[in-house]
C-alpha cells in the first residue's frame, strides 16, 4: 500500500512526555516529506502553537488545528474555518464560571480567560517561539461580553481543565444541554468544546478532498478521544501505546508509546 498522507496528533503522540520531538521521529518526518508524502499536524492546539512546531520541524505542509475548527495550507493561508457562534460562547462561559472550573478559549493566535495561569502559557510556548517573537499571549477579561461584542474574534475552541473528574463530569452534563456544540477530551483532566460540526475527522476529510487524497491512502495517528474521528476516517488508523483504551479499541494498529518513538516506527514501516 502506498500511503499519501500521514495525519499526526501532537500531545501524547508526536511530542514525548517532555513535550519534545525525538531525533528519530524528526528524521522520519523529514524523510517522508522528501518522498512527497503529506505529513500533517492534526491537533487540538491553538493554530499558532501548531505553526510554531511545524516551523521547528521544517514542515511546510497544511495544518489542522483546534480539533479541525481551522485548517491552513502550506502557505499558511486559512482554507477552512468553523468558529463557534457568539451565543454558544456566552452560554459556555457562563456555565464554566458558575461551575468554578478554569477555562480558556482561543482564536487562531491568542488565549482568552478570566484567570491568568502562567503554567498554561508555558505549556504552549516553546523557548524557540519566545525567542522568535511568536509567543502566544493571554488576554484577561472580566466579562465575556467585552470579548464577544467589542473584539469580534472568531472563537474556535474552549478548553476546561480540572483534576477533579467529578467536576468535569458535572460540567459535561450541563454543557450537553446546549445546542450547536461538540464535546470531547484530549487528556483525563480536560474537556474541549467546539462547534457541533467540528472534529479532526471532518477536518481531515475536508483537507483530503482538497488534496485529492482518498481515505484509503491516509494514515492517522493519535492517543486520545479527540483523535478517534480521524483514526476511524483513515485507511490505517493507529493508536499510540500510551493511548486511552477507547482509542485503542477502534484502531487498526497500536504502535509504541510517545516515549518509544511510536510515530517514527509507523512512518518507517508504512512510508519509508
Amino acid at each position: 500500500m502506498s500511503y499519501k498522507l500521514v495525519a499526526i496528533d501532537m500531545d501524547g503522540t508526536l511530542l514525548n512526555s517532555k513535550g519534545m520531538v525525538s531525533d528519530r521521529t524528526r528524521q522520519a518526518i523529514y524523510e517522508a516529506s522528501k518522498k512527497d508524502v503529506y505529513v500533517i499536524l492534526a491537533t487540538g492546539r491553538i493554530l499558532k502553537s501548531a505553526v510554531n512546531h511545524a516551523i521547528e520541524l521544517n514542515l511546510n505542509k497544511p495544518i489542522i488545528s483546534s480539533n479541525g475548527a481551522i485548517i491552513i495550507d502550506e502557505n499558511k493561508e486559512i482554507i477552512y474555518q468553523k468558529p463557534m457562534n457568539s451565543q454558544s460562547v456566552k452560554e459556555i462561559s457562563d456555565i464554566g464560571q458558575s461551575e468554578g472550573i478554569y477555562f480558556h478559549f482561543y482564536d487562531d493566535a491568542n488565549f482568552y480567560s478570566n484567570i491568568y495561569i502562567k503554567e498554561i502559557l508555558n505549556f504552549y510556548n516553546s523557548d524557540d517561539s519566545k525567542k522568535s517573537g511568536n509567543e502566544i499571549k493571554m488576554n484577561i477579561f472580566d466579562n465575556v461580553d467585552e470579548i464577544i461584542e467589542n473584539k469580534g474574534i472568531n472563537v474556535y475552541k474552549f478548553l476546561f481543565i480540572d483534576d477533579d473528574r467529578s467536576k468535569l463530569d458535572n460540567l459535561k452534563y450541563k454543557l450537553k444541554g446546549l445546542e450547536d456544540i461538540n464535546i470531547c477530551s484530549s487528556w483525563a483532566n480536560n474537556l474541549e468544546v467546539t462547534d457541533k460540526d467540528v472534529s479532526k475527522g471532518n477536518g481531515l476529510k475536508y483537507l483530503c478532498n482538497k488534496l485529492n487524497v482518498s481515505a484509503e491512502d491516509v494514515i492517522a495517528i493519535g492517543d486520545n478521544e479527540n483523535d478517534i474521528s480521524m483514526i476511524e476516517y483513515a485507511g490505517l488508523g493507529v493508536a499510540m501505546g500510551n493511548a486511552v483504551e477507547k482509542t485503542k479499541s477502534i484502531s487498526d494498529l497500536i504502535t509504541s508509546t510517545n516515549d518509544e518513538d511510536g510515530v517514527a516506527k509507523v512512518i518507517e514501516k508504512y512510508i519509508l
